[in-house]
């Protein structure tokens, strides 16, 4: 082989790229069986199936925090510790597996954060397509119209331009039309790949909506009796459940006093008892504004995104306990929380500074108090037609001051001793407001002066509802409008034997409808005497 010879063989072999490379071009490193290994693992992950998978697993995940009591709940913060004591052997192997704090439980998270990456993967590379396709212009006709929904060919007048006549009547009908020399292409119902793109963008949203409450919003519990007051701060609530990222420290500044209480109870039929209706009128005060309100179920309010949720009600009985140097020693509303539909309702009354003893009181408040079939009292009905409050008197260390954490609403009773009277029984007393009772061994009195009501308030802060909310609506309209609405595509096309053909094709379910297509015909001049005497010669 002669240079010449070599020089062709090199120039060809330059040109087709399978010998010779440009020095100067960067050689891209082969990829690592990691990253190969990564690349699989992200395109599996961002699947439709595996996002379709997971969802579904995150429902079913989610099922026991329906069927077993949740911690935290606002509404019954004592069902977690009922659901113990009617299960004493089950309840420690559900706990192990976080199924009372199911919405928290780590494996939950793992399978939302999963579902996140997931949807996003997933999504957004879609929306992405859904937004190029709508915007695109519509496609060329294609080979063989003949083939398509509705086709019809033949020729026109001779002072008739049919594709200025089809693009006008097109337009008309609010088709996106584009016109060239040979033909026109229209499209109509783009508005269906727009509610697919807000279909999926908004239940990507959503996703992040509800996260973004788990994350830095936070739920809490008080009871207020009328004329107290909440300041919101974080040693202020009965039980405060902060998300992890919320920041329990910048609550949003703001104070709420329950300043009136009414309830109404069903007094006759077969709902005897039944409540009617129950509203907290509250004042509250802000940096920004203040005002009254009045909270009923299903009604709360809200203050700067932070809403208080009326959950429950009950009695507050009103005592004044003296120790025996005669001194007050406790005096004001205690709440006593309800155990029955009739409010029939249960307390205690801690007294660690009585002398010459320590003193507790357990009682029970009857709102309309009747006489049991044991000779104990009971309570007939729920609003007040006939107060009574019974109590039993302890003595002894209450366990206030080692450090523990110990319930307002519950007594220890591994140092106390219970109180008897001179025949060496359990002292108990019922009193009607206004009566006083001297203890025995000169412990004191005690007096019921009164009864007031309180109200339970639920306060959340949920700083992705709104989002949620809002994402929640797109979605639905966005799926309304990719169902609802047909898309379709209508080609009219001059071929060069001077004859016009034009056909459709439906992107949906639903067929073109057939008036359309003659709609149009009629409109450039195509007559179906002469598509049919057209067909018949083919």
């Amino acid at each position: 082989m002669d240079v010449a010879q070599q020089d062709h063989a090199l120039e060809s072999e330059d040109a087709s790229g399978s010998a010779i490379s440009d020095p100067a071009s960067p050689v891209r490193p082969r990829p690592t069986e990691l990253a190969g290994w990564a690349r699989w693992a992200w395109r599996r992950l961002t699947s439709m199936r595996t996002a379709i998978v997971l969802l579904v697993l995150l429902a079913l995940t989610a099922v026991p925090g329906s069927l077993l009591p949740q911690r935290g709940v606002a509404s019954d913060p004592a069902a977690v510790a009922n659901f113990y004591r009617q299960h004493p052997d089950l309840s420690p192997w559900l706990d192990r597996l976080s199924l009372f704090n199911v919405y928290s439980a780590p494996w939950f998270a793992a399978v939302y954060v999963l579902l996140l990456v997931s949807m996003t993967g997933c999504v957004v590379p879609r929306c992405a397509q859904l937004w190029r396709d709508y915007r695109a212009a519509p496609p060329s006709a294609p080979r063989r119209l003949s083939r398509e929904t509705g086709h019809r060919r033949g020729e026109v007048a001779a002072t008739t331009d049919p594709l200025n006549a089809a693009a006008a009547y097109l337009r008309a009908r609010r088709f996106r039309v584009t016109s060239t020399g040979h033909e026109v292409r229209a499209e109509k119902g783009r508005s269906r790949e727009l509610g697919n793109l807000a279909f999926h963008l908004s239940l990507l949203v959503l996703l992040f909506g509800v996260a973004g409450g788990k994350l830095f919003g936070y739920e809490g519990r008080v009871a207020l009796v009328e004329g107290t007051t909440f300041a919101n701060v974080a040693s202020s609530y009965d039980a405060l459940t902060p998300a992890p990222w919320a920041d329990v420290n910048g609550l949003e500044p703001l104070e709420v006093t329950l300043d009136d209480f009414e309830a109404e109870f069903e007094t006759e039929g077969a709902r005897f008892g039944e409540p009617r209706s129950f509203e907290a009128a509250v004042s509250y005060e802000g940096d920004e504004e203040n005002g009254t309100f009045t909270v009923r179920p299903n009604r709360p309010l809200e203050i700067n995104g932070t809403k208080f949720f009326l959950t429950g009600h009950g009695y507050a009985p009103e005592l004044t306990v003296r120790d025996g140097n005669g001194d007050v020693a406790a005096s004001g509303p205690t709440i006593f929380l309800p155990v029955d539909q009739a409010f029939t309702s249960d307390g205690v009354v801690k007294v660690p500074d009585a002398r010459p003893a320590p003193l507790a009181l357990q009682g029970l408040f009857l709102p309309t108090a009747v006489e049991g079939p044991d000779g104990m009292g009971v309570s007939a009905f729920p609003d007040q037609v006939n107060p009574i409050v019974q109590l039993m008197a302890f003595t002894g260390d209450l366990g206030l001051d080692d450090g523990t954490t110990q319930s307002v609403y519950e007594l220890d009773f591994t140092d106390l001793e219970q109180v008897r009277d001179g025949e060496g029984k359990p002292w108990r007393v019922r009193l009607a407001p206004g009566e006083t009772v001297q203890l025995p061994d000169g412990l004191g009195s005690v007096t019921f002066d009164g009864l007031s009501r309180f109200a339970n308030f639920q306060v959340a802060r949920d700083p992705g509802k709104e989002v949620s909310l809002v994402a929640a609506i797109l979605l639905m309209l966005g799926l309304t409008a990719s169902l609802a609405v047909p898309r379709r595509r209508i080609w009219v096309r001059r071929n060069d034997d001077g004859t016009v053909e034009l056909a459709a094709r439906s992107l949906s379910r639903r067929p073109v409808p057939p008036v359309e297509l003659h709609a149009l015909a009629s409109a450039i001049g195509l007559s179906p005497a002469d598509a049919r005497q057209h067909k018949e010669e083919e």
